[in-house]
């Protein structure tokens, strides 16, 4: 009987061996794709077989071939349609026919501590994928949105590293930090340079107050929410490899005077003083040393990213791998960053799912002098990089003054810098669904930083003003301890199928410590860089300063969302912070919200409608604060330095000195907002159209104003509640998706926004606040801020012409200054006399409208990415021009339309543009920074599935791609993107808070624009 039973057994396991032989082998399945609708055929729609990494794309008649299992399933994707999932079953034919999705209202937005639908969404939320960004040459994310979404301004500072500046909805705050706040994976972070842009899934921003009160104290500024990628359960692992190498190229590189124009520039500079000519033979000089070609270069970049993402049914991983190298296009400046992410979800039981997401970067950066380019733009060509003697050239030696007495070649071979930057951020978190309708989510996040600056100084001699007796060592060292912990509760559940009730509840509890060092020690001997220590230098020389900040929070918040019949949509918050910056009364501010939306579409006397296939309106309210303002702003700061020291019957004593004043409280920044907008889809959702009108005011904006200097503080100014501000706008987004029966495939979308920027009511009353002396000489200010005008704009005389001979200036009204040459003021007020009453607004630097163009096309295996972006509606004040203290060079612009005689010019004045009545802030220096250019271009072809299938790889595309190549504007500056000063790590550090918002626009020592071209290759196994 035992022996019947084992034969039986084994004859069983041969049956069933053979039988799932027999399923396991491949059979060929062809097929037609088409749209249900309209039954064309759909080209490049992704086939794959579930499970496996194994897939093709149709054809461009929509045609597909496939060797999968008899009884495999096949997955059919298309953007626009619904996914189906399509069972084999032998069959070697399979039609199928797509049905389109109603994807602007089913695709799922991250907003604050969730998701919602599209149609749910009741605020302002803007959405950009991950492979969006990741098209562009741009190293930092946030540079990647700019020119996608309306009303999000983006000023690129173009230095390798460095952050953009970028604004919400225009700005929002004057003193202190005005970024908006990003949140990655539920952790608050001040800026993301840290991200790889590989690793990003979405990026959502937040722009009204509706959408952003549920941050409370940040979100002022904005909000950024960025999802960073994540394995699929039960999916493959799928290995990706992109990498891209290239160069970046000056644009638009000002041409200056050679050396014989400069010449004759400068005798007449000398004659124009009452002096003699200095230079006996001007066109002996040719055209001498070009310092841009000099200093700048052809900088090479390369990045390579690494991800490997999978999964099992009961969890999910992503370890990804980074690394960049920049050049900076000035010779000696290079970065390389360093980037490693793991991210594991695990689902324990059914209903708990714990998981953690961990980043690390590692950055080092050779710096440059920050004054390297007003010396490039300033130096005289008539001085040589190098003597015959191999020594350097030295202004002093053509004794022509003190203003340009440098060599910049000279100025980069002595300047010795290294920063770094390591940072470890991320979180853990634990989920768990319990009671049906409820889950639990607690997580715990931080971020651990250390910034640090090198820099050393040697003994040299290079020119007589270019010198050093002793060496200088400085390093410098911020450390960063931040942790955030969050606890939410939220119920879902749907009521008789017509109601469906969100609610929130959560707490929060976070910590920003920082604590900043600084040493330096003089008479370092120089061996190599290995061997700087400040215990070589001069013991009685050595200094050491720190200081540290603590600022805690404390919160709690709650929302509603309820929706009835996916028609009628309400949505509620409020959120309570509690910050240590600030006592009393004003420890804690309230944020509440409200928004409302009617998707009509779902009514039932539009259901016969074929307009629309989409139209939503809505619309929110809501207040948020504002805590980015500077540690204990109502704290009195002192200071103690050796100045300050005095010795009394032979007692050295140590003296103070208050660096500011503050009122006796400063209360809640808080912005309040306004928002009404439409979502509207035409023609089964192939045209799709959103606009938003909203008002923003600032309330109790905190920031500094001047105050005499005989009260003793050492930067003359008070910090407090000063003004109120406004922002009111109108955005609107347009995008047109289709195909063609020819196989083509194509999206195009554009966006503009308009925003008006307002002083409502300051403090001074009446009494202007002035500002804006980066790079204005002889003590003026360029800007002005009062109450019923913008922000910072720029202030100063209409020029009426250039005074042509005494004649012109005795016939003309009474002007101190006045010179033949020199620029000619409007008497605005009619006194017959020009004084500063005769000043006037003469421009703005507030830019009034941002907008973009993006196209996407694909055929057959090739794809097209064009990217246009612009700005219009905002001006810049030139201060390069006048920017001289003697002996600086000039623009070959200057030069060719200089006055230098009696009719030779009624525009430009003459060599003598420094002089105090010529380089008074009037409307010459002001010329429009509207620009248009192609942001980005990046042409891509991925090999055919047939070919990828015999080398087991699922996709190879390469692409070419260039970034910036084209712009147009009308500036005669470098760049008529002028955002923040460029900085370095030892800058960041040592940089003490300035009204920076009051300097906007002023353009000294602006980065070069710069273009980008790289090829790369993208592959999936």
């Amino acid at each position: 009987m035992k022996r019947i039973f084992t034969k039986f057994s084994v004859l069983s396991f041969l049956c069933l061996l053979l039988f799932n032989v027999a399923s396991a082998q491949n059979i060929t399945v062809k097929g037609l794709v088409s749209d249900s609708q309209d039954k064309t055929t759909l080209p490049s729609v992704s086939v794959n077989i579930k499970g496996t990494t194994t897939g093709i794309q149709t054809d461009a008649n929509g045609v597909f071939t496939i060797s999968a299992p008899a009884d495999a399933i096949l997955v059919f994707t298309y953007i626009g349609y619904t996914t189906q999932e399509v069972p084999v079953n032998n069959q070697t034919t399979i039609n199928v026919a797509m049905v389109s999705s109603s994807q602007q209202l089913e695709q799922v937005v991250v907003v604050g501590y969730g998701t919602q639908r599209k149609i749910d969404v009741t605020g302002s939320v803007a959405s950009v994928k991950g492979e969006e960004l990741s098209k562009q040459a741009s190293q930092n994310p946030v540079s990647g949105l700019q020119g996608k979404v309306a009303g999000v301004s983006i000023t690129n500072s173009g230095s390798p590293g460095s952050s953009p500046q970028i604004r919400i909805r225009g700005l929002g705050t004057i003193f202190g930090n005005q970024a908006p706040l990003y949140v990655v994976d539920g952790v608050w972070y001040s800026d993301i340079n840290f991200l790889n842009p590989a690793d990003i899934e979405t990026l959502n921003v937040l722009k009204d107050a509706s959408a952003q009160s549920i941050y409370g104290i940040r979100a002022a500024n904005g909000v950024v929410l960025v999802t960073t990628k994540k394995g699929k359960a039960g999916a493959p692992t799928v290995i990706n490899y992109d990498a891209f190498a290239g160069f970046q190229k000056v644009t638009n590189k000002v041409e200056m005077a050679n050396a014989s124009e400069y010449a004759t520039l400068t005798n007449e500079l000398s004659t124009s003083n009452g002096g003699a000519p200095v230079i006996a033979n001007p066109n002996a000089f040719g055209q001498g040393t070009d310092w841009y070609d000099q200093i700048l270069q052809n900088a090479f970049v390369t990045n390579h990213s690494l991800s490997v993402a999978g999964g099992t049914e009961k969890s999910t991983f992503n370890i990804s791998l980074g690394y960049l190298d920049q050049d900076g296009i000035v010779k000696t400046n290079n970065y390389k960053r360093y980037t490693a992410r793991v991210s594991n979800d695990i689902q324990i039981f059914k209903n708990l799912k714990v998981g953690y997401n961990v980043t690390g970067v590692a950055s080092k950066s050779k710096d440059i002098p920050l004054t390297i380019f007003h010396q490039m733009y300033s130096a005289s060509p008539t001085v040589p990089v190098f003597n015959p003697d191999g020594s350097y050239g030295d202004p002093n030696d053509q004794r022509l003054g003190d203003g340009a007495n440098f060599n910049p070649q000279a100025t980069l071979d002595f300047f010795n810098q290294v920063s770094k930057d390591y940072r470890a951020t991320g979180n853990i978190f634990a989920e768990l669904k319990f009671a049906k309708h409820f889950t639990f989510k607690t997580s715990i996040g931080g971020e651990f930083g250390q910034l640090e600056a090198r820099t050393y100084a040697p003994v040299y001699y290079a020119t007589f003003a270019q010198q050093a007796e002793r060496s200088t060592l400085d390093l410098k060292r911020v450390e960063t301890r931040n942790w955030i912990i969050e606890n939410t509760l939220t119920y879902q559940n749907t009521f008789k199928e017509d109601h469906n009730l969100t609610v929130l509840l959560g707490q929060s509890a976070q910590s920003n410590k920082a604590y900043t060092i600084n040493a330096t020690a003089r008479d370092v001997p120089f061996n190599s860089d290995a061997d700087l220590y400040l215990r070589l230098g001069n013991v009685a020389d050595r200094n050491v300063t720190d200081q540290a900040s603590l600022i805690k929070f404390a919160s709690y918040f709650a929302r509603a969302n309820y929706s009835f019949k996916n028609k009628y949509l309400l949505n509620a918050s409020i959120r309570a912070d509690g910050a240590s910056q600030f006592y009393g009364n004003e420890t804690w501010g309230y944020f509440p919200s409200v928004g409302a939306g009617w998707v009509l579409t779902n009514e039932e006397f539009m259901k016969n409608q074929t307009l629309f296939s989409n139209l939503k309106i809505r619309g929110s309210y809501g207040i948020v604060g504002n805590a980015s303002v500077p540690v204990n702003p109502t704290q009195a700061l002192i200071a103690q330095t050796a100045n300050l020291a005095a010795i009394y019957n032979d007692v050295l004593y140590t003296g103070a000195s208050r660096n500011t004043l503050v009122p006796p409280s400063i209360v809640w920044e808080k912005g309040i907002g306004a928002n009404a907008g439409f979502e509207a889809g035409f023609l089964s959702n192939r045209l799709n159209i959103e606009a938003d009108f909203y008002t923003r005011k600032t309330s109790r904006a905190i920031f500094a104003l001047p105050i005499l200097g005989s009260l003793g503080t050492v930067d003359n100014q008070i910090l407090g509640n000063q003004a109120d501000l406004q922002n009111r706008g109108v955005e609107l987004s347009a995008t047109w998706s289709d195909k063609s029966e020819g196989g083509l495939t194509y999206s195009i979308s554009g966006n503009i926004g308009y925003n008006a920027n307002k002083v409502l009511n300051v403090s001074t009353g009446s009494n202007p606040i002035y500002s804006g002396s980066t790079g204005v000489t002889n003590g003026f200010l360029a800007t002005r801020t009062i109450a019923g005008d913008p922000i910072g704009q720029f202030y100063g005389y209409r020029t009426a012409g250039i005074f042509q001979d005494a004649a012109d200036i005795a016939a003309s009204p009474t002007q101190s200054g006045a010179l033949p040459g020199g620029f000619k003021y409007q008497d605005l007020n009619g006194d017959g006399k020009i004084t500063s009453l005769d000043r006037t607004v003469i421009g703005n630097p507030n830019p009034k409208y941002t907008y973009g163009i993006n196209t996407s096309f694909a055929y057959k295996n090739f794809d097209l990415a064009l990217d246009f972006q612009g700005v219009a509606g905002v001006d810049i004040y030139n201060s390069n021009l006048a920017y001289r203290f003697g002996n600086e060079n000039f623009t070959k612009d200057f030069a060719e339309n200089r006055w230098h005689g009696p009719g030779t010019s009624n525009t430009y004045p003459s060599a003598n543009i420094g002089s105090s009545a010529n380089s008074s802030p009037n409307s010459f220096y002001v010329s429009s920074g509207s620009y248009f250019r192609v942001r980005n271009a990046q042409l891509g072809y991925t090999l055919p599935g047939a070919i990828l299938e015999k080398w087991k790889i699922k996709k190879i595309r390469f692409y070419a791609n260039a970034q910036n190549a084209l712009n147009f504007f009308g500036y005669k500056g470098f760049s008529p993107e002028v955002g923040p000063v460029p900085t370095n790590a030892a800058e960041k550090i040592s940089n003490t808070l300035s009204n920076t918002t009051l300097n906007a626009g002023l353009d000294a020592n602006v980065y070069p624009l710069y273009a980008t071209y790289n090829f790369g290759v993208n592959l999936t196994f």
